[in-house]
Parts: structure tokens; sequence; C-alpha cells
């Protein structure tokens, strides 16, 4: 006789999912994924379209090279805006200062001086913006970590390769500048 397996518990539930993270972004961030997405969808894509159809026309597409890179770039094209739709649908833009202006929060400009008196300014931004030439850093990275929920003034120690490195916090805002 067969018997037919569950894998729930008998009381109805369904199994339980990761809660997902929610990804954000400064309005800054968004703007420069929507640009990308823009010129995308409304420039590079019916130009490239425009490439491929007229490489169509010449004949043999088997050693068109032309039409052949064409189609290459519109399915990478088509695959980046993809991405970027998804992506904006799912970002949770952040435009407002938080209640206490002195504590380091999601998109909050922190400079720090280590204990060899070296300032640096960060600011705190989405995984979708980090660039560290600018001193964006990612809320998920080390030193971001370290720093947020804490106060002007506060110390925090930061385990990176070479060893622990103490920073103070001097300054932080929420205005570039």
């Amino acid at each position: 006789m067969l018997h037919s397996m569950s894998t729930r518990d008998g009381d109805g539930d369904e199994p339980k999912q990761p809660a997902k993270r929610v990804a954000y972004i400064t309005p800054e961030g968004a703007k420069r994924l929507r640009a990308e997405l823009d010129e995308l969808w409304l420039k590079e894509r019916p130009r490239v379209t425009q490439q491929v159809h007229d490489a169509a026309a010449l004949g043999d597409r088997s050693e068109n090279a032309d039409y052949i890179y064409g189609k290459r770039r519109l399915r990478e094209i088509d695959r980046r805006v993809r991405f970027l739709s998804k992506r904006l649908e799912a970002i949770r833009v952040v435009s407002e200062p938080p209640s206490d202006p002195k504590r380091v929060f999601f998109g909050a400009w922190v400079t720090v001086e280590d204990d060899e008196g070296t300032e640096k300014t960060y600011r705190i931004v989405g995984a979708d913006e980090s660039d560290l030439e600018r001193g964006f850093i990612s809320m998920d990275s080390p030193v971001a970590r370290a720093l947020l929920g804490k106060r002007l003034g506060d110390e925090i120690i930061i385990k990176v390769p070479r060893g622990d490195v103490e920073y103070t916090i001097l300054a932080v805002t929420y205005a570039q500048g």
C-alpha cells in the first residue's frame, strides 16, 4: 500500500520563507537608475534595433557581424532593462532625514578620524550606489555596519586585515556639504 507523505505538520501552515531585506536607496541613486533605464529603453534599444534591421536587410545573416553583434547587444540591453525595472520596483527611496540628526543612519555623511589623526568622510548608501572613490559605502559594508546607529563623538573599532582600527565620529550630516 502506498502512502503519500506531506511536508506540512498538519496545522495547515505553509513552510515559512525567510524574510526579504528591503533594499534602500537615496533619491540621487534612484534617479541614476531611472536615467539608465530610460537611456537604454528610449535611446539605445531603438538605435540597436534599427542597426539589426538594417543588417538583416543585407541578406545572409549567418556571417553578418553587424547582425550577430546587434542581436547580442539587444539581449544585453533587454537583460539590463529587466534587472533595472525589477530593482526599481523593489527598492525603497529614503529621502527624509531621521528624527535624531546626530545619529548615523542610512544616507548620512559621516566624518571619522582614526587613531593617527587621518580624517575620512563616508556616505552610507545602498548597494546599488557604492562608490569608494566618492566615499559612498554600502550600508552592508563592515565600516557602515559599525557606524550605523552611533552618535556624534562615539568611538568605534573596525576589524580590518591589518588589525583593528579605532575611529571617532567627528561629524554626522544629512546634507552634502
